[in-house]
């Protein structure tokens, strides 16, 4: 029988009554109740964490039932204290659009009129919302006899949504500045604080104003707070593996493999277990393909852009060579010239590996889902011929490699080049020249086997078929003889002596001044 998969379900208590396979994270929650401070935690989207505050949510009503058979009943069958229904405020801030500029206002006021209708409280006309809320926990403290728990569900969202916009957006750090103040200065009626989002706003009050927040989003017990880990893959879903094994001809260790490098490989403490993302992972086993499903709603433009500007290296994403230190992935100020902390906590990096003597955190791409999709969005602001159909794209570069057409090869290079609009000032052609020579072989790799190395003395591309190896050298207001040169006098075709398959050494020379191919040699 097929398994209820609970794609796109956030809300614990229909999950739990309507039979959806739940993988248990309940003991994460009994350490952050008894541990009993006020967290703030950040992951990327489709991550789990509003299905995370939703169990808390019902976990602080008191809805034991919902709960039978997962860790937390057992943790907690000696507690007198516990299932108790405590007054719970849950502030969900996604599903809003907050182009306009009362938008944030408006679903605040909306979950306080719900809030204030329950507690029989009348509103008075001009009090603000930080004092509505003020007077909210005070009446439910005293109408229960129990102290308030406030959760917060993307608080960011607001800000994230008008980054483009810094005046919607310096409006809505105001309005949380004037709201969630109120959490600082009433801690006699707050039994429990939880805030979610993708990036902390370290300008933002709710983190001024709340010192003693305590952010577990780099701790490494809560590592795997959310998202499925290797055991918790194995364990839960062998029927799901089964059946998409079947679907793709694999052998389950194919397929597990194949997950892994598709979907593993988030890390959110040095050196720890990886974790799957776990809308994609619950995409495939439903569809029985490998998709890629994380990326259907596109990068943020102003990401794209950002990197542009900037001249930042793309090859830097597979190099291993981008790094930070803790406060930096932490913090985003929006106001940043740097993308690397957002492209962390918004997914497109992770941890890769951790110089305890430096306190550096080397990042890269989590998986292929991830690589491919993130460079596919980067290839329009690049390469804007690049379009399917066209003769111009990587699956046309693709076949007339696999085929041997070399003529091809050389006009889809010299089309994807050729009359790339940009601005000399800003976007210089050495950093053009390498951010689309790094892409178009990276992403060509999704076809074929396809190696792109950035360091002297290794040749610049090296491209592998069933019937075909291709040596490929760039270079730059050289000829392409100079490249052919360098490929024999560094012995790049070495290893492939004993190869059956037919072998090519293709030289290639880009022109500043016409930022153009120039120059194309070929030996075998």
């Amino acid at each position: 029988m097929t398994r209820k998969l609970p794609i796109g379900i956030q809300g614990f208590e229909g999950l739990r009554k309507d039979g959806y396979v739940y993988v248990d994270k309940t003991e994460y929650i009994y350490r952050l109740v008894h541990e009993g401070k006020p967290y703030f935690l950040s992951r990327p989207r489709r991550f789990g964490k509003s299905l995370l505050l939703s169990t808390m949510k019902a976990y602080w009503e008191g809805k034991k039932e919902l709960f039978a058979g997962l860790a937390i009943e057992k943790l907690e069958e000696n507690n007198p204290d516990a299932w108790k229904s405590y007054p719970v405020f849950y502030f969900d801030f996604n599903g809003t659009n907050y182009q306009n500029k009362t938008a944030l206002e408006d679903i605040i006021d909306e979950q306080l009129r719900r809030w204030e209708k329950d507690f029989h409280i009348d509103v008075k006309e001009k009090v603000s919302l930080g004092e509505r809320f003020r007077d909210l926990m005070t009446e439910a403290a005293n109408q229960t006899g129990l102290r308030c728990v406030v959760l917060v569900d993307e608080y960011d969202k607001p800000l994230l949504d008008v980054i483009d916009h810094q005046e919607l957006q310096e409006h809505n750090k105001e309005v949380f500045k004037g709201f969630f103040s109120t959490l600082k200065s009433f801690d006699e009626y707050i039994r429990f604080i939880f805030i979610t989002g993708v990036s902390k706003f370290h300008k933002v009050s709710i983190f001024s104003d709340l010192n003693q927040l305590k952010d577990i989003s780099l701790t490494k017990k809560y590592a795997a707070i959310c998202g499925i880990s290797e055991s918790e893959l194995q364990t839960m879903f062998g029927q799901e593996i089964r059946f998409l094994a079947e679907e793709q001809g694999l052998t389950q260790k194919e397929c597990l493999n194949t997950l892994k490098k598709t979907y593993d490989g988030y890390h959110f403490y040095p050196n720890s277990s990886g974790v799957y993302n776990p809308f994609s992972l619950l995409n495939a086993f439903a569809d029985g393909e490998f998709g890629s499903y994380w990326f259907e709603t596109g990068t943020p433009t102003f990401l794209i852009q950002q990197l542009r500007n900037n001249q930042f290296d793309v090859r830097k994403f597979t190099d291993q060579t981008i790094f930070s230190s803790e406060s930096t992935l932490k913090d985003y100020t929006g106001e940043s010239l740097d993308p690397v902390p957002f492209l962390y906590q918004t997914g497109y990096l992770t941890i890769s590996d951790y110089d305890a003597k430096r306190k550096r955190y080397t990042l890269s791409f989590p998986n292929e889902e991830v690589r491919y999709g993130f460079l596919e969005s980067l290839m329009p602001s690049y390469v804007p011929k690049a379009t399917a159909g066209n003769g111009l794209d990587i699956f046309t570069l693709d076949e007339a490699i696999e085929s041997g057409n070399l003529e091809q090869i050389r006009n889809v290079l010299t089309g994807l080049f050729d009359g790339i609009t940009y601005t000399l000032e800003t976007d210089p052609f050495e950093h053009y020249f390498q951010a689309v020579i790094y892409l178009v072989f990276t992403l060509l790799g999704k076809f074929c086997q396809c190696e792109m190395h950035t360091y002297t003395g290794r040749i610049d591309c090296r491209v592998q078929t069933r019937d075909f190896i291709y040596l490929i050298e760039f270079k730059r207001d050289d000829t392409a003889q100079e490249a052919l040169a360098q490929i024999d006098s560094k012995d790049y075709a070495l290893p492939f002596v004993a190869d059956s398959r037919k072998l090519y050494k293709i030289g290639v020379s880009f022109d500043t001044e016409s930022r153009k191919l120039k120059d194309w040699a070929v030996a075998e």
